[in-house]
């Protein structure tokens, strides 16, 4: 097992890459890309269909949105190369190896919010809630022990006091609590088989005709 967190030194993986870690534990993820260079980020963009976001990706950067590194809405190849060749301009030598990283657009009226995390006294945990804009002020979450089992996710889906939201809402269908429960059962698998991830954040976890899918996700290891 790794030494608790904050007593040990760790890093984190690209978005990339922790999309491609929790990808292969269930959890469902948009069909992106990664370039090098403005010229294939506008390739790319063609390849998934309009619009598209672009994303400077790095082992090294953690918070794009804070630092403008995020492109969203773009509707075509132009603003796409544009997008992309402003965002590796934004580079600094701090960020190291940098790429672009080219997704489909996609927006759901309701987000959500899952993740590992492995607490000092009681080893790995998994926690799912309410994401999006309200989620700070609504602060519902819940949280339970790895390993979980599918009657254990489940359990901590109707722990949430807005876990209405999850049912019909504003005209769309209701959330698929299979591929939820699946994606929690999922991140108890990882924390399990994967004793070096520290904590995984996938945030949001956007509802689109009532699937969630992850719109970003990190991945924290020991180094």
């Amino acid at each position: 097992m790794p030494a608790p967190p904050g007593t040990a030194t760790t890093r984190t993986l690209s978005e990339a890459a922790s999309k491609a870690l929790v990808a292969s534990y269930g959890i469902p993820v948009l069909s992106e890309r990664v370039v090098a260079h403005a010229d294939a980020a506008s390739e790319a963009s063609v390849e998934l269909g309009f619009p598209v976001v672009v994303k400077l990706c790095g082992d090294r950067i953690a918070h794009k949105t804070e630092r403008g590194l995020v492109r969203l809405g773009l509707g075509d190849a132009p603003a796409v190369h544009e997008a992309a060749e402003a965002l590796l301009a934004a580079a600094t030598p701090a960020d190291g190896d940098v790429a672009l990283l080219v997704a489909p657009m996609v927006s759901g009226d309701r987000e959500l919010i899952i993740g590992m995390n492995r607490d000092a006294q009681f080893g790995p945990t998994v926690m799912v809630g309410l994401g999006g804009v309200l989620a700070e002020a609504v602060a519902d979450v819940a949280i339970g022990l790895a390993p979980l089992d599918a009657v254990d996710a489940e359990d901590l889906i109707d722990s949430l006091a807005t876990r209405r939201l999850l049912g019909e809402f504003r005209g769309q269908p209701a959330v698929d609590r299979a591929v939820l429960t699946d994606a929690l059962v999922g991140l108890s698998r990882l924390a399990v088989e994967h004793p070096e991830v520290v904590s995984v954040d996938v945030n949001p976890l956007v509802v689109v005709a009532g699937r969630p899918v992850a719109v970003d996700a990190l991945v924290e290891v020991t180094a």
